[in-house]
């Protein structure tokens, strides 16, 4: 479709956004023609929106895109994230064919190949002030040719179940151990190193849903990562000798992965620990702390954060709907860092055991590279342990 010159025709189409509060917004389709049910959030990033589409963290949501443009710079492998796309459905004002010399595909194919519904023609602006204003909502995506009425789409977004109480960790995990960027192209490839550095630690690293540029990181770090299922037990990863062990990130509710609380209780002083995102919130808990969802959660690349032990003030990339409760974190728990647009924590560090976790993502990805300090920090705590 011509979509420059067909704007009257697509406001036409029958695709619609169905909200459980019995909001209904109107667009037209440019992904996969398929009806989805997803919690709908927003993320504020100008840009990052195919390291976005492919963050298995978006699993069981809908992105709206705060950003008016977008798809003008294609998709391409090297910025994929995952292995596909996890989100359930993307919600964006206008859709741009590509205009770029590292594009090889259109969003909009790219989307219709993954089976990933997304509806255009929204007023993402005005969807993103209704969920700051009353909370994330659950959403029914009608991109599908069927015939669905607006009230029927309100119905099965108030039927569906929603995240809370839901693990998704082991449904975007990977299912077999393997051994991160063997023959090193995917490290050294995408642009940021000519050549790897000795691999002097050993570190495995739990699949939650983790991002490619996490374990690029970790790589470029001087880190030897091996990757192991959500549900691998704490004694099988003992039996590997890691010098360290990684908690990735991840989708839905940290209270709902007990498999994963009970393993960071049995590693918690046995092996140097570092965790991001989700691996924050199963840290906290694992150490005595709570979690809570956030009314309208973090997503973006643009959230500042302090570090409470030198005062600078990172901008980071973030993408979660939950935390960890700032009161129940034990005392040989300390709070590293605070996000200073809620004063929610941002990081703890164990005061007895070589353990930290945040709950932005310092790999940036996309987002700025303030925090990306903190790999190192993971390599001093392993080279300390040794």
């Amino acid at each position: 479709m011509d979509y420059k010159n067909k704007w009257k025709e697509m406001r036409a189409g029958n695709a619609f956004l169905a909200l459980e509060d019995g909001t209904v917004l109107h667009g037209y389709s440019v992904g996969a023609e398929t009806d989805r049910e997803g919690e709908v959030v927003f993320n504020t990033g100008m840009s990052g929106y195919q390291e976005i589409l492919t963050d298995p963290s978006y699993a069981g949501q809908f992105v709206t895109m705060t950003y008016t443009e977008i798809g003008n710079y294609g998709m391409n492998p090297e910025d994929d994230e995952s292995r596909k796309l996890f989100l359930n459905g993307f919600i964006i004002h206008n859709n741009n064919e590509p205009s770029n010399w590292r594009s090889e595909e259109s969003l909009s194919n790219a989307l219709k190949e993954a089976h990933v519904p997304c509806i255009a023609g929204i007023d993402t602006r005005a969807l993103t002030t209704k969920l700051r204003t009353v909370g994330t909502l659950k959403g029914y995506m009608h991109c599908s040719k069927e015939a669905l009425s607006p009230e029927e789409g309100v119905k099965r977004a108030k039927a569906w179940c929603g995240l809370d109480g839901q693990d998704y960790a082991s449904k975007v995990s990977c299912t077999e151990t393997y051994k991160w960027d063997a023959d090193v192209m995917r490290s050294i490839s995408w642009g940021v190193a000519d050549q790897l550095p000795e691999a002097k630690f050993k570190v495995v690293a739990y699949d939650f849903g983790i991002k490619w540029n996490i374990l690029r990181q970790l790589r470029l770090s001087g880190m030897d990562v091996t990757v192991v299922p959500a549900k691998t037990p704490a004694a099988e990863v003992l039996k590997m000798k890691p010098d360290g062990v990684f908690f990735s990130n991840g989708p839905a509710d940290p209270a709902a992965v007990k498999y994963a609380v009970d393993n960071a209780k049995e590693l918690i002083g046995k092996v140097p620990i570092m965790g991001i995102c989700l691996g924050h919130q199963l840290l906290g808990i694992a150490v005595g702390g709570k979690t809570e969802r956030l009314k309208f959660g973090h997503h973006g690349c643009n959230h500042p954060v302090k570090n409470l032990k030198n005062g600078r003030v990172e901008i980071t990339s973030q993408n979660h709907n939950f935390a960890v409760v700032k009161d129940s974190i034990p005392a040989d728990v300390e709070i590293t860092h605070i996000n200073l647009n809620d004063n929610t924590v941002e990081g703890i560090r164990h005061k007895k055991h070589p353990m930290f976790a945040v709950q932005y993502h310092p790999e940036a990805a996309p987002g700025p590279y303030d925090p990306r300090y903190l790999f190192a920090e993971f390599k001093e705590m392993m080279e300390t342990a040794k």
